[in-house]
């Protein structure tokens, strides 16, 4: 995965995607005694797994509200992932694959994928629908679609942005369990997104989800409660949508030559990269040229299915409550959440 990072940045380059690709780094900020813990435990385990580059800075390295250090992830890098998809599709199209928009797939089955306009047949069928995969009958147990939401302010001078401290490239999070994540744009907006969004009974999909005036307004005082400076500018842009979540919040990927059905996905909005790696990896897996790929742990990984209604529905959203509840426990007692530690086997931590 960190490899991956520059691979992104290579692919870019060699088709000449203007994507706004700068790898910047990421910092994770800690604006509390427990943030900070959960930190340290961060570094430690990722140099157990000879992660090493992670590196902890004091509160003299950090220009977040609040912030008393944070941890810095050079492996991480800016990108305008609209571009980036766009590009991606016309380097197809100038190669002479036939992409179909507005077709939507009704049904899939073994070597067959029909629409409303036919059918269409392919040796090998790949399943990448993250977080629309509950959108097929006979596959809505097996991810659940939970919404993260986005706003962009307007174009900030860079007074404000040496203010701020954060150079172009750079992208930005904290050690809060309702997670934002953020970055800034090549055109000086703040894009900032996080969870707070309910989950919708029998994994729905609909666009008007993908909008939340709530979410909205949340996001808009959690930029400014970070960034002080940011405070008065104006949010130009408001968007969102589902992000795929497996039943073991683990991803996979994995090929069925039997029934020519391949499937990559479940990456909880670490998608970006991922998806690169899984790209790979499924073309090994389907041609059947092997290198270290196809030997890495998510290959071959099923996750279970998802309780039927109403589990998921109470689950999900008593589990997005759990999080909102366990950062007003750390920020009022100092220490790690007890909330957090009994709803964590259900959300992922």
């Amino acid at each position: 995965m960190v490899d991956t990072v520059d691979e992104v940045g290579r692919a870019v380059a060699e088709l000449g995607i203007d994507a706004d690709f700068a790898k910047g780094g990421t910092l994770a900020y800690t604006r509390s005694p427990a943030q900070r813990a959960a930190a340290e435990a961060e570094v430690a385990e990722a140099r157990r797994l000879g992660v090493d580059q992670l590196e902890l800075l004091g509160p003299e390295a950090v220009a977040a509200a609040g912030a008393d250090g944070a941890v810095f992830d050079p492996a991480c890098a800016r990108v305008q992932p609209a571009r980036l998809v766009r590009g991606l599709a016309r380097s197809l199209v100038g190669r002479g694959v036939a992409l179909y928009e507005r077709t939507p797939a009704i049904e899939v089955a073994p070597h067959r994928v029909t629409s409303p306009s036919g059918t269409v047949t392919a040796d090998t069928v790949v399943l990448a629908l993250e977080g629309y995969l509950p959108t097929l009958p006979r596959f809505r147990r097996r991810m659940l679609p939970l919404y993260s939401l986005m706003i962009a302010t307007e174009p900030l001078p860079d007074t404000v942005w040496d203010e701020i401290g954060l150079r172009h490239g750079q992208t930005f999070t904290d050690y809060r369990h309702l997670l934002v994540y953020g970055q800034r744009t090549a055109d000086n907006r703040f894009a900032f997104g996080g969870r707070g969004a309910r989950y919708h009974w029998g994994s729905s999909v609909r666009p008007d989800y993908d909008r939340a005036p709530r979410v909205f307004e949340h996001l808009r005082r959690a930029l400014a409660d970070l960034f002080p400076a940011a405070a008065g500018a104006a949010v130009t842009h408001r968007w969102g949508g589902p992000l795929g979540v497996p039943r073991d919040w683990h991803a996979s990927v994995w090929h069925d030559p039997r029934t020519g059905v391949a499937f990559a996905g479940g990456y909880v909005g670490d998608g970006l990269s991922t998806t690169n790696l899984a790209g790979r990896t499924l073309a090994e897996l389907i041609t059947g040229d092997r290198t270290e790929l196809s030997a890495l742990p998510w290959v071959g990984h099923v996750s279970p299915r998802w309780e039927p209604e109403p589990l998921p529905f109470l689950g999900a959203n008593a589990g997005l409550a759990a999080m909102t509840l366990a950062d007003v426990e750390e920020r009022v007692t100092g220490r790690g959440s007890l909330a957090a530690r009994v709803m964590g086997p259900l959300t992922g931590a």
